[in-house]
């Protein structure tokens, strides 16, 4: 059985650092007069959120190759 546990935990921690950036910046956006926002290092986050995306995409491509290859022998 496929352990798809990890990669989709990674991929639940990529949104959440995803919708913590876009927050930020879109409360630096908002005219609000607190704390300013580090524009570049909001895009590095959002960088490495969609990067972690791609990696947990593409591992659980290559999970469920075996699964589609063995499903094919069967039937």
């Amino acid at each position: 059985m496929i352990d798809f546990s990890v990669p989709l935990g990674g991929l639940d921690r990529a949104e959440s650092s995803l919708n913590q950036a876009a927050a930020r910046i879109a409360q630096n956006g908002s005219g609000s007069t607190g704390d300013n926002v580090d524009l570049s290092s909001e895009v590095v986050a959002l960088l490495q959120a969609r990067n972690s995306f791609q990696t947990n995409i593409k591992v659980l491509q290559t999970e469920d190759q075996p699964t589609k290859s063995s499903l094919k022998l069967v039937g």
